[in-house]
Order: C-alpha cells, then structure tokens, then sequence
C-alpha cells in the first residue's frame, strides 16, 4: 500500500567538508593525498542516493521538502551551550578538529543546525499528520555525538534533537530508536541511557566504532534500566545477521516497550562493500528490515516512522541499499535493479558460520528477557 511519504533534503547539506584526508586519514607525513581529494564522509553517496532517487521516478511520488536550521532553543534541549558556542567559534575560523576523527570545516555549523532541522521537521511532519512516513536525508550524520563532545563525523545529535522537539511540541510519551549504523550508536546511547521514555536499540558490528566496543552488557542506569539494548554482530554476518537480530531481538523489544513513535538511524555502511565495516548486507537486507519497522509502526504506532540518514560510505551502493529502503518505507517500486545484489548474495556466509551468530543472537534474547 502507498504511503504519503515526505523526503527531507538540502543541497546545502552537501556542502559541508571536512577537508583534506585520504579516507578518514589526514593528508601529510607518510598519508599521500589522493587522487580527488575527501573524507570518507563525503556528499556523495548522499547526492548520489538523491540523484537515483530522482532518475528511477521515485522522487516524483514522494513529498520533497526542504526545512529550516534547528533553532538554539531546539539544540540546547540537548547539547550544552559552552559546546555550541565552541562548534560555532571553530567553524567561523575556518575549521578543524572538533572532536575524535569529527573534522569540520568553513560553515559547518550552519549546515549541522540544517541537517538536524531535516531531522526534526521529519518527526514533526509525521506527528503531525502531513505524511504517513518520513525520511530525512541528514549530512552531517548525529549518532555518535555526544552531548558535548563531537565524534565519528557526527557534530549533533540530529535524531535527539528532533525527538526533544517533538515531545516539547507534541507531548510524545514514548520512542523508540532502532540504529542499523554498522557502527554503536554511542551518542544516542549516552543521551538517554538513564531514561525510560526512549527505546534506543544499536544493531552494529562487533569492536568495529568505537574501537573495541560491543555493549550487551550496557542496559541503562537509573529509570532507563532496560531501556538500552545493544546487539553486536560478528564480522561479515551479512543479510541473515541482521534479519535475525530483527525478528529475534528488535520486535519483540518493540512489542514489549509500545512506542508512539519509531526513528531509524540509517546508515548504509552494514553493505558488503563499505571501506569502514565489514558487514556482507545488501540491498535487499535494508528493504526488509525497513519492511519490518514499516509493520511493527502500523501495529504499534499508528504508522509513525521517521528514517533519518547516517553512514554508509560506497559512492556506488549506497544508492540502490537507500533507494531499496525508501521503497519499503513509501510502498511504492521503481524499474531500478541492484547491479551487486546476486554477487553479495553470492559471497553470503557459510551455514555454519550463520548458525553460530543465530546462537549468539539467542543468548541476547534471553539476557534480554525477550
């Protein structure tokens, strides 16, 4: 069924930069430039997703908006004022290091005020009634900024920004976060991690980013304990890791928590050609975890989902693991046909190595009372 579906984009989001680096390597001393110059995190497979988006048609069914910056009031409900002003003062003097591997550059600020403002309007599009579902293609991402340190190219954390908003202006009780980012959604963790009002799930690779980290035992303090689940996958677990997690861990836990509203942290870089993970997920894999999400929403929260974009960084793939995603989420189908999709499917893990990452996920489930 077709679902009035808002996209959320900026071209100016495309224009932050993070300067000179060779991958996520600063050029100089022994690191040689590259041939076309750029971060790991670079607008394209943002611009490129977009520009599938529009040449398959798909485009031209969906509600396309753009949105204003996120105000100080909407940032502060997050991120402390003496970091903002940091942020702002470091961008205003040409850029630099914000934070650990966070390089921003001229401008930066405005544009990750605009980039949560996607975010935030997306949210308040749903609740509002103007669309059934959204997706905000955000750049910068937000999942690893932390209140008041920037982190893993992220400056704000653009989903609690929007979530702060949308229960300041719409009296929302309870969210759920579920983050397919192939790297720990740590921000967002940290952010709510003694609350019981938002669900924050992290499915990521295992030790992948932050370096080391797994997080089963990481459940929440306080009023938030349980409310935080982590599920690190084994290297290269590919399509039926991540299903797995979904319908063994990831629903039940929706079932159990009853959200009002459910927010993706979708990053494409779980995709078996990445150069920051190594995951073996397809396209195919993001079309059916977001078809799950789109029916636990229509169950549980009146049909409330908001995508909002994080990593992924294949310029080629990305684009058909997005497009695939905003097809689930609108209900709508292009002529598109994934070029890689029978050659990842191909390099899939053997059953043995499937049947031990499904034990794993089953030990989760029951540390997790699911």
């Amino acid at each position: 069924m077709n679902r009035r579906t808002a996209f959320f984009f900026d071209e100016l989001c495309f224009w932050h930069s993070a300067g000179m680096h060779a991958l996520t390597l600063p050029v100089g001393g022994w690191v040689q430039p590259p041939a076309a110059a750029g971060h790991a995190e670079s607008p394209e497979t943002k611009r490129r997703l977009k520009s599938l988006l529009d040449v398959s048609g798909l485009s031209r069914q969906l509600s396309l908006r753009s949105a204003p910056p996120a105000s100080e009031e909407d940032l502060l409900r997050v991120h402390p004022a003496a970091y903002l002003a940091r942020f702002r003062a470091l961008s205003d003097a040409g850029g630099g290091e914000l934070g650990d591997h966070a390089p921003i550059g001229p401008g930066s600020y405005d544009i990750a005020r605009l980039s949560a403002g996607l975010a935030l309007s997306a949210v308040d599009a749903v609740l509002s009634g103007e669309a059934d579902r959204a997706y905000a293609l955000s750049r910068p991402p937000g999942h690893h900024c932390l209140p008041d340190q920037a982190m893993g190219f992220c400056f704000l954390a653009n989903i609690p920004v929007a979530i702060e908003a949308a229960k300041a202006r719409h009296g929302l009780a309870r969210v759920a976060v579920i983050d397919w980012d192939v790297h720990h959604g740590n921000g967002t963790q940290a952010i709510y991690y003694q609350r019981p009002d938002v669900l924050t799930i992290s499915l990521h690779q295992d030790g992948c980013f932050p370096p080391g980290y797994s997080g089963v035992e990481d459940r929440g303090e306080g009023e938030g304990a349980g409310a935080n689940l982590n599920v690190p996958l084994l290297p290269g677990g590919g399509d039926d890791a991540y299903l797995y997690a979904m319908d063994r861990i990831v629903l039940p836990a929706l079932e159990r928590f009853r959200p009002e509203l459910i927010v993706v942290a979708c990053g494409y870089d779980a995709n078996a050609v990445d150069p920051l993970a190594r995951m073996q997920a397809h396209s195919d894999t993001f079309r059916h975890m977001t078809q799950r999400l789109c029916d636990a929403a229509d169950r549980l929260a009146g049909g409330r989902l908001v995508m909002v974009h994080e990593g992924g960084y294949a310029e080629a793939y990305v684009p058909f693991c997005g497009l695939a995603a905003l097809e689930a989420l609108s209900g709508l189908t292009t002529p598109v046909e994934d070029p890689l999709l029978d050659f990842i499917r191909l390099q899939q893990p053997s059953a043995p190595l499937r049947e031990l990452q499904r034990r794993l996920l089953d030990e989760m489930a029951v540390l997790y009372g699911l």
